[in-house]
């Protein structure tokens, strides 16, 4: 009920009243919910926006911006893999101690199937450790405006002081559509051949995030995450006509349903000026 209630808000405040109302905005089971204009920044709809949440492995869009933003001269340089990174669970690219890749090569590995063992020793690699890393990333995170975030890993599993908001991931994942292009191409990728400096056969890897896939118009990322702690969530962009529309769903059982209708939703909004 307190769902429908902020959507039917949503809609009167956005010119549409009563049960023309309730039809035209859709309701969702997410804990927290946001959609923004990547382009201008405005908010098209909102659902508990600044509630303390669980990003799960969407923390990995930060940490691919981290590095494209901050140690981008540094991302063809060999990755180094440590015991630790290799064994980290559960999600896994399916690196060892001795593989020889690049940097970049990780992050691309990292955010197709994402990779928690690649998130580590992207942030051993670049930020000298974990908790190196983790700063840069909350560096970053203020630089991109996000006012009620804090990470102390770049793989989002479940800890004590790693936090997001719908509104602040929102604000993230925007920065990084508008910012690099590399960014936009990576959160793409329906699937990737993972390249190796020593000329081994490359590794297949294919994507976690069923939006990507569905044959949604203009679907052109961004990351999935799931924790016990975090439940399912996803952040899900889509571009048409030179607009991007991108929506945040954290602890959303139906995430796959909700994400389209709500950016067509914000796609109709668009048509309309509302």
């Amino acid at each position: 009920m307190a769902v429908g209630l902020c959507a039917l808000i949503l809609a009167v405040c956005s010119g549409v009243s009563g049960s023309a109302a309730q039809a035209a905005v859709p309701s969702t089971g997410a804990e927290a919910a946001c959609m923004i204009d990547a382009d201008t920044g405005k908010i098209l709809y909102q659902v508990n926006p600044t509630k303390w949440m669980h990003p799960a492995s969407t923390t990995k869009i930060v940490t691919l911006i981290t590095a494209l933003d901050q140690k981008e001269d540094e991302l063809d340089q060999p990755l180094k893999i440590s015991s630790y990174a290799a064994n980290t669970e559960p999600s896994s690219l399916g690196i060892a101690p001795g593989d020889k890749l690049s940097v970049r090569e990780a992050l691309r590995g990292m955010m197709v199937v994402s990779g928690n063992d690649a998130a580590v020793a992207v942030a051993e690699t670049l930020g000298g450790s974990v908790a190196g890393y983790a700063d840069m990333m909350n560096a970053e995170a203020v630089k991109m405006g996000a006012k009620h975030t804090h990470f102390v890993n770049p793989h989002g599993l479940t800890a004590a002081k790693h936090y997001t908001t719908a509104v602040d991931m929102a604000k993230m994942a925007a920065y990084g559509m508008k910012k690099f292009p590399e960014f936009r191409r990576i959160v793409s990728l329906t699937s990737y051949d993972v390249q190796y400096l020593d000329g081994r056969t490359p590794k297949h890897v294919t994507t976690t995030n069923r939006f990507l896939t569905s044959g949604y118009k203009g679907a052109d990322g961004i990351k999935t995450g799931f924790t016990n702690a975090a439940g399912d969530c996803l952040v899900a962009s889509a571009t048409r006509n030179g607009r991007t529309l991108l929506v945040v769903l954290f602890n959303d059982d139906n995430r796959w349903e909700d994400a389209p209708a709500i950016l067509d939703y914000g796609f109709r909004r668009l048509q309309t000026g509302k």
